[in-house]
């Protein structure tokens, strides 16, 4: 591009294109290359062409989306056989692989950012439409097809079109019980499923350099959940604090280099957007979505939509749908909605920030509901511990379990009986998501949290009143 203000979308992509086609396809060179057990095709691929990976040092796998969170050592021979698939693939390749008996094992999104191998500037892809979450460092992350991962296997580019830039900008103070997964959900409910569709989108605004760097990573995790490329929010010190001392991060004055190289990513105070999208941070109260799309969500207090009131044909006619799907009544409140079961956990939000929210609600009470808690890596579960959260996730009576991808893909021995109702911290609530006629709710672990104690959908700011988050 010219010597004009950049975007920190077009600084990224300009350091990473090789070449650019007259159909304007670009050819970016990938930094880190995530593999988990699903990328078995790919590893066919290459092996039907008797070709190697380009690049294993910026190949990393992991085992996350199929395992059990429970008896590992009673894997199905289907799982049991995609994972050793995996470990085979990656040592033939000479892959560094976070396996099911490594320390570092964890949903991909959850464990590769927390070793460090997610920096900022990095161009970052995975066989997985959430690689968005890496944006949360200031990376340019996102998700690629069976075909795109073979490809990047063998030459360690991707082509691809510049997509469209969008700013998302939240400004002001979070009134107290609001989240990143409230700000997302907010956003997604106001802009649609398909509105950043062909766009990348940055966070900015004060409340997003508010916000933690795990609530970053929720954040990011959930714009594509928005009809996003891809979402980012740029470094600062909050990523810089986050990656001092990881593993796979610059140590040293290898570091303090890269800091100053990692200042220079922020957008130019002039550089153009083609969306600006502005809300106001203390407009955003806890949120849960009532129907079948994550645009589907109303706070807290709300009513359940009455088709008969909306407008558009199209737009009454999903909301038909969804109420059928759902089995709610129009004009409900929300908070009468009752619940059989609750998950905490997936990419989106089972680190330990979310794990904490949710024991705060849960100290000294107990569920009136069954539930699952699947921490979001074995290091996650291991620190849980070492602080006592599981222990109150126990006593209130939910189940404790290994790390995985769980109960939010509803493949790995973790579902919602059909028909039966969930509070979810996972990103999508489509029909079916969580198993066959599973009926789910998104929101924020805390949120679950005081559903389980309830029974129902519930506002959790009067359980935690005078507690610590």
């Amino acid at each position: 591009m010219a010597d004009t203000a950049r975007t920190i979308i077009d600084k990224i992509w300009d350091a990473h294109a090789i070449t650019t086609r007259e159909d304007g396809q670009s050819l970016l060179w990938v930094d880190r290359h995530l593999l988990h057990e699903g990328s078995f095709l790919a590893f066919d691929q290459l092996a039907a062409r008797e070709a190697r990976v380009a690049r294993p040092d910026l190949t990393f796998g992991v085992a996350d989306h199929y395992v059990p969170t429970r008896n590992r050592d009673a894997i199905v021979p289907e799982i049991r056989g995609m994972v050793e698939q995996l470990v085979g693939n990656c040592a033939e390749h000479g892959i560094t692989l976070f396996g099911l008996d490594d320390r570092r094992q964890g949903i991909v999104h959850v464990t590769m950012p927390a070793q460090g191998l997610t920096l900022p500037g990095l161009i970052v892809v995975c066989g997985d439409s959430h690689t968005s979450t890496h944006g949360a460092l200031g990376a340019y992350a996102f998700g690629i097809g069976a075909s795109e991962v073979a490809h990047v296997m063998m030459t360690q580019t991707i082509w691809q079109k510049r997509p469209r830039r969008m700013r998302i900008s939240v400004d002001g103070r979070l009134p107290p019980g609001s989240t990143a997964k409230d700000i997302a959900l907010t956003v997604i409910a106001r802009i649609g499923t398909d509105g950043a569709q062909g766009h990348a989108i940055e966070f900015a605004g004060s409340a997003i350099r508010g916000l933690s760097m795990e609530g970053r990573l929720t954040l990011c995790n959930l714009s594509i959940e928005a009809g996003g490329r891809l979402g980012l929010v740029a470094p600062d010190e909050t990523t810089f604090a986050y990656l001092r001392g990881r593993p796979f991060a610059p140590r040293g004055d290898a570091f303090e280099r890269a800091v100053e190289d990692w200042r220079a990513l922020a957008s130019d105070r002039d550089a153009p957007f083609d969306r600006e999208v502005v809300l106001d941070a203390a407009s955003i109260a806890p949120t849960v979505t009532w129907g079948t799309s994550p645009e589907q969500a109303l706070p807290i207090a709300a009513t359940v939509p009455d088709p008969d009131r909306v407008a558009d044909h199209g737009s009454a006619q999903a909301v038909r749908d969804a109420l059928a799907y759902m089995g709610l009544t129009p004009g409900m409140a929300l908070g009468d909605i009752r619940i059989d079961r609750v998950f905490i956990g997936s990419c989106t939000n089972s680190r330990i920030e979310d794990l904490r929210a949710a024991a705060a609600v849960l100290a000294g009470r107990r569920a009136a509901v069954p539930g699952l808690v699947s921490p979001g890596s074995s290091q996650v579960k291991r620190q849980a511990e070492e602080e006592g959260l599981d222990r109150i996730f126990r006593d209130a009576g939910l189940e404790w379990v290994e790390s995985g991808c769980s109960m939010c893909v509803g493949m790995n021995g973790d579902i919602v009986p059909p028909g039966e109702r969930c509070a979810s911290t996972t990103n999508r609530n489509f029909k079916g998501r969580q198993g066959p006629g599973a009926r789910t709710h998104l929101m924020s672990p805390a949120m679950v949290a005081a559903a389980a104690i309830a029974g129902r959908l519930t506002d959790m700011r009067p359980l935690l009143a005078g507690r610590t988050p």
